[in-house]
């Protein structure tokens, strides 16, 4: 019977039992399946119990463009695999798995496997349903099943799904997967006891593009920041773009502070390089806050709040840095409004000072030039740093204020000294690109009396941000007014040549990054210092080495032609009446005076850390802290030779070995050097868990608090300590 006539038939409405009758016809059930194949609607397959394909519909072997004698036969989980792209199955190979086990299966997408490689985008998926069929004994005789083609609609769900995982822009992964990752691996890490370290960065800077460029130039500055960091990061972690200027990087089984250090260091230097855009030049930087699962969080909103306070005390630290996460650090945010508003406070009640530093002409050591560097204490606070306010103030119009109080006050200041000596000012390239720039100068000229050749401006590269003719304009109106022009930090990050064919600077100065390890001999820094002089002089220009310190350096950099140089080994900044003194006392000659060696800086310190010998803790005194060994107080009878560990809190254990004793006074070399934790301080690489001390034989107790990837255990008989402990007060007596 044809399926018109079947139709016809049961439109007739005939008794219930012409109907069954009519369905359980073997023809018309062929017919009706037959039908139904043709249409399209969908295919029918089945296996033998061994899983072998034993039928598959005639459109299948079509659609499929495999021979059928190729197909039957062959297991069906050879044939189909399950997508790992999925959006809606998350499960490893689970047709396999339900097959095994004899389960239904429903609406299982799969993917054709044998039909073209993996990478071609021209796939065929297909939802594949199954039931098991068993005899009345209930011995399995394989599978009886249906399939849909649904290339179509799954490929879209496929684009919708990774629209939903990536940024349009910049082709990174989102906020979203990102959070979905983080929560992955965590969870899976915890169990394993495995780390993780988060890096959350945003760009310095970023604003004045877009302010400046336009929020074109600010995208295709995104997509070069994007690319980078690619590039930077490799395979080593999953790289996002959470929104705006702020980017997250994932980077599994890595708790080595000392590569991270190194990774975040390489992503600010290379993030810091220019930017073509549009036949223009976009300069930024970024600041990069680091915090390591378990220690500094075992949930993500742990682990994202760790990395975020790091991230901003990078960015109060001056920026342009790196921070690891520690327990001390406060809400920034709130901190830097805080520190804000106190400045604002300090500049009307005068409590902002200029000190200035000399720079010395070595072949006679008179004084040319005096560098105003600005200094404030705050009532609380004490001293804090320019590379903290600064950067502060230019996140609002007070940086306009103060640079114009600072202009005013130097040249006001510099009317005392001798006329053959300079006054040198820094410019923020915020205060370089207002437009009452040139007037401001001018004001503070004119009020003060000074010549325009007296006053020297020093710019970093940061101002070469933006149009390019207002940067020509600004520069071609400060020479209008008589000023000298310097580029500051010359050499770091990456200088261009194209600056000094552009603006007519008078000078250059050599950041003293160069100067600290120019006689290092594995190192370039002598040979560069070197270039850099020899270029200045053969654009007419001056060249002042900044941050001389010691008599071997200065030895250095004047083999290689320096005639200027700043540093401690002349003067540290003086203020105005200790200036007017040196001059009343000799006129402005300096002789160098200072360590013959340069050495690098031991921080002077005054905290209590721990020390473990055998199985006992001892409370000790720190007085000082280097890379590679420590001054501590607070035991007697050490010898030397004697192995310690200290416990400078938080996970890290140092091993030592005593190298000297002096009275209560006990000098500890280090087994493996510690490293910069990016704010000027130090920390070791690694971090140690309770479970690798227990192992060790050490004392599970003497870790301080925190974080760590195995539970504490509880401590064994202890043995008789072998020195004895003794109360230091801050002075360095015993009590």
């Amino acid at each position: 019977m044809a399926v018109k006539g079947f139709l016809q038939g049961f439109a007739k409405k005939p008794p219930v039992s012409a109907v069954i009758s009519t369905a359980a016809d073997p023809q018309l059930r062929l017919e009706v399946l037959d039908e139904f194949e043709k249409a399209g609607i969908g295919w029918i397959w089945a296996t033998d119990a061994e899983g072998r394909l034993i039928y598959i519909s005639d459109d299948a072997v079509t659609k499929l463009d495999i021979p059928l004698e190729e197909l039957l036969g062959q297991p069906l989980i050879s044939l189909f695999e399950t997508d790992s792209d999925n959006p809606d199955e998350r499960s490893d190979r689970p047709l396999n798995f339900q097959l095994k086990a004899h389960n239904k299966v429903r609406d299982l997408t799969v993917r054709f496997a044998r039909n073209r490689p993996r990478n071609d985008v021209r796939q065929v998926w297909f939802s594949i349903s199954g039931h098991p069929k068993f005899d009345d004994r209930g011995q399995f005789h394989g599978y009886r099943g249906s399939a849909q083609d649904i290339s179509v609609e799954y490929e879209r769900k496929l684009v919708d799904s990774r629209l939903a995982e990536f940024d349009s822009l910049t082709g990174l992964y989102n906020r979203h997967f990102m959070n979905r990752r983080l929560d992955g691996i965590i969870g899976a890490f915890k169990q394993a006891k495995r780390s993780c370290a988060l890096m959350m960065l945003d760009l310095d800077k970023f604003k004045r593009v877009n302010d400046t460029m336009g929020h074109p130039a600010g995208d295709a500055l995104l997509v070069q920041v994007a690319e980078r960091l690619r590039n930077i990061v490799g395979n080593r972690g999953e790289i996002g773009r959470l929104g705006g200027d702020e980017f997250q990087i994932i980077l599994p089984d890595i708790d080595d502070r000392g590569k991270l250090g190194e990774l975040a260091d390489k992503i600010i230097q290379i993030l810091s390089q220019p930017y073509p855009i549009e036949e223009k030049r976009a300069i930024i930087g970024t600041s990069v806050g680091i915090a390591i699962a378990p220690y500094d969080g075992v949930e993500r909103d742990e682990l994202v709040r760790s990395s975020d306070l790091a991230l901003y005390a990078a960015k109060n630290g001056g920026r342009g840095q790196f921070r690891f996460y520690s327990d001390d650090l406060k809400d920034e945010e709130q901190e830097r409004e805080l520190l804000l508003e106190d400045l604002r406070i300090a500049l009307e009640a005068g409590d902002l000072e200029l000190r200035y530093q000399p720079v010395v002409k070595t072949s006679d050591n008179s004084v040319v030039c005096l560098e105003a560097l600005m200094r404030w204490e705050h009532p609380e606070r004490g001293p804090v740093s320019p590379d903290v306010f600064i950067p502060v103030a230019e996140e609002s119009d007070l940086i306009n204020q103060i640079g114009e109080w600072a202009l005013q006050r130097a040249c006001v200041d510099a009317m005392a000294w001798p006329s053959s000596v300079r006054v040198a000012v820094n410019v923020s390239a915020v205060q370089f690109t207002n437009p009452e720039f040139c007037n401001v100068v001018s004001a503070a000229l004119a009020h003060s009396g000074l010549l325009p050749d007296r006053l020297e401006l020093e710019l970093t590269e940061s101002v070469f941000v933006g149009d390019s003719e207002t940067t020509e304009a600004v520069f071609t109106d400060l020479k209008k007014i008589g000023v000298r022009l310097a580029l500051d930090d010359f050499g770091t990050g990456y200088s261009s040549l194209s600056y000094l064919r552009s603006a007519p600077f008078d000078k250059i100065k050599v950041d003293r990054s160069f100067v600290d390890s120019c006689t290092q001999k594995d190192k370039n820094s002598a040979k560069i210092i070197a270039a850099i002089i020899g270029l200045s002089n053969a654009l007419g220009m001056e060249t002042t080495v900044e941050g001389v310190e010691a008599f071997d350096q200065l030895e250095v950099v004047h083999s290689k032609g320096a005639r200027l140089i700043q540093g401690f080994l002349y003067s540290r900044a003086l203020p105005q009446a200790d200036v007017l003194e040196l001059m009343a006392n000799g006129g402005m000659k300096i002789e160098p005076d200072g360590p013959e060696m340069y050495r690098p800086e031991r921080r002077s310190v005054f905290r209590r850390i721990g020390v473990i010998h055998d199985d006992h803790r001892y409370d000790v005194v720190m007085r000082n802290l280097s890379k590679t060994g420590a001054l501590i107080e607070g035991i007697m009878g050490v010898p030397v030779d004697t192995q310690l560990v200290l416990d400078l809190g938080a996970g890290q254990l140092v091993v030592g070995t005593v190298s000297r004793v002096n009275n209560l006074e006990i000098a500890v070399e280090f087994e493996t050097s510690l490293v910069s934790d990016g704010a000027g301080g130090l920390c070791t690489r690694h971090r140690v868990s309770p479970y690798a001390l227990a192992i060790a034989g050490m004392p599970l107790t003497s870790l301080s608090p925190g974080n760590y990837p195995h539970e504490r255990m509880s401590d064994g008989a202890k043995s008789a300590p072998k020195f004895m402990q003794v109360v230091v007060n801050g002075s360095g007596g015993a009590v």
